[in-house]
């Protein structure tokens, strides 16, 4: 890098900077910070001016900026060429993201073209960078509405069914679940933030048993417990309730006779953990595998829930949390989720 001396006798402050530059960038050329970026590229090479454009060719220059006809002529080629080109004092450098032209580096003054190259690069792999965690996001929200969308119709018709029997002949226990549909629905469907809280959770899967047990009626036995100390701990939003419905929907309505859903909520040290269990039908331990692995696919809807819950969960608290399914065929399944306590960055 073409650097000023004091750069080079201390890293620190370079890496400093360059750090800058990316996080600068994380919303493109176009982004609210970019003319800072700029600001710290220009200092970081020590150029006299550097301008920064997306495909529209609208500049954010930092310190001395190329005469304006020059600048123009030689940009509107670059743009058009996605070839580097130079001028009197000017120098341009298409950027290209993943192949494809994002927009154009220009660096004003007797500088080397190595120390531009490297400052064109820095900027691409920030783009890059950006574009990638912008596509990480995409896939979560994208997982997140495909949970909210597994809700059953099957479950939908007969809860309403349920209620609908009850209006005459108990019209109280008829309101009281109208009411715990409407919340199931509300927090089930509605627009949330990335993070709730594990009472939160708790209460949309207790609204889900109170209806599936007027469903299934004696065919459904309950248990629901959680400490005192948990309540407040912030998860991802719908973690819990999926898994909940899985218990039920592959559990324990392909078993005849009455099967429990148990939910209990306990902290371990500096962890939370809350186990699912259910004494339904149970699977294969290799199929159990297999889903968390990411190796079954839409075809199953058993898994799809369980892998798109353990992945968001991974994808925020690392590979050390998630899920674990401890299950046999016949001998029902049992849900742990493991999140820590505390996590930087994790709020409601």
């Amino acid at each position: 890098m073409h650097l000023r001396p004091a750069s080079r006798a201390d890293p620190l402050p370079v890496l400093a900077a360059a750090r800058r530059v990316t996080d600068d960038l994380r919303d493109g050329l176009s982004g609210t910070a970019a003319r800072r970026a700029a600001h710290h590229l220009r200092r970081l090479f020590g150029f006299p001016g550097l301008g920064l454009t997306d495909l529209s060719g609208s500049l954010l220059w930092s310190g001395r900026p190329g005469p304006d006809a020059v600048v123009a002529a030689v940009l509107d080629s670059v743009l058009h060429s996605e070839e580097p080109e130079s001028a009197p004092d000017v120098l341009v450098l298409p950027l290209h993201v993943r192949d494809e032209l994002a927009g154009a580096l220009l660096v004003v003054g007797d500088v080397r073209e190595t120390a531009a190259a490297q400052a064109a690069d820095l900027v691409v792999q920030a783009l890059e960078r950006g574009r990638l965690e912008a596509s990480a996001e995409q896939a979560a929200q994208a997982e997140l509405r495909a949970l909210r969308a597994e809700m059953s119709p099957h479950f939908v018709y007969n809860a309403l069914t349920v209620i609908a029997s009850l209006v005459r002949s108990d019209p109280d226990r008829a309101r009281d679940l109208m009411l715990d549909f409407a919340d199931y629905t509300r927090y089930s469907l509605a627009r949330h933030g990335e993070y709730t809280v594990v009472a939160e959770e708790f209460r949309a899967i207790e609204t889900y048993l109170a209806l599936q047990k007027a469903v299934l009626g004696e065919r459904l036995r309950v248990q629901v417990r959680v400490a005192p100390e948990i309540l407040a701990v912030a998860v991802p939003y719908l973690v819990l309730e999926p898994l909940v419905e899985n218990a039920i929907r592959h559990g324990i309505e392909p078993r005849s006779g009455t099967g429990q859903v148990q939910v209990h909520g306990q902290a371990e040290g500096n962890d939370c953990v809350i186990f699912v269990e259910d004494d339904g039908v149970g699977m294969d331990p290799k199929r159990a595998a297999d889903i968390l692995a990411g190796r079954t696919g839409e075809d199953d809807p058993a898994g799809l829930g369980l892998a798109n819950v353990d992945r968001r969960l991974r994808d925020v608290y690392g590979a050390w949390y998630g899920l674990t399914v401890e299950t046999e065929v016949g001998a029902g399944t049992r849900v742990i989720v493991r999140v820590p306590r505390f996590q930087p960055g994790v709020l409601p």
